[in-house]
């Protein structure tokens, strides 16, 4: 919680979002759960290279885009330890680590209705996560594909503005410390 306090929009859609996720996680002591039906907190990775010049895009089997990795919190409450699994289970990267302790990006979004499970929000924090861009990406059974982009060249491949944000976020983050990009 206090990780969500601390965590510095970088726009007005953010700070609005960052208010709502923190309403939601104090208004439901069970937000971490997958039973809540109305929806609930999940964790993602922005998985860059060292150097944060190119980012790892799943193309998300059910929801038919590329997105960054992520998922549910399962049995924990540990979003940041969620993050660190789905990015390793959806990308089969083994050198995967976190590159940054602090939230990196907030995002709420609605999830489809599929099955019996009625449309539902996902209250995604995001954390920074760097890899190596030699070791190839593998997918899983959840998603189409899996790859290394530049990030000039992400928005030929989608158009999601959550997605976007985090690539300017990157981009502004590597302008602003040229000689020390592991910084995030």
């Amino acid at each position: 919680m206090e990780q969500l306090r601390r965590h510095l929009p970088a726009d007005s859609h953010e700070r609005e979002m960052t208010a709502r996720l923190l309403a939601f996680v104090e208004e439901n002591p069970d937000c971490f759960r997958r039973s809540l039906r109305a929806g609930h907190v999940t964790g993602s990775a922005w998985v860059v290279d060292p150097g944060r010049r190119s980012a790892v895009l799943v193309y998300h089997r059910r929801l038919e885009r590329w997105l960054q990795p992520g998922g549910h919190c399962e049995a924990d409450s540990s979003v940041q330890a969620a993050a660190l699994r789905e990015a390793r289970e959806e990308t089969g990267l083994r050198t995967v680590r976190l590159a940054s302790e602090e939230i990196f990006d907030i995002d709420i979004h609605p999830i489809p209705a599929r099955g019996e499970e009625p449309e539902h929000l996902h209250y995604d924090i995001r954390y920074l996560l760097e890899a190596d861009p030699a070791e190839p990406p593998r997918a899983s059974s959840e998603s189409r594909a899996v790859q290394w982009f530049g990030l000039e060249r992400i928005p030929e491949f989608t158009s999601a503005e959550s997605v976007l944000r985090m690539v300017r976020k990157t981009v502004q983050r590597r302008a602003a410390h040229p000689h020390g990009a592991g910084s995030a």
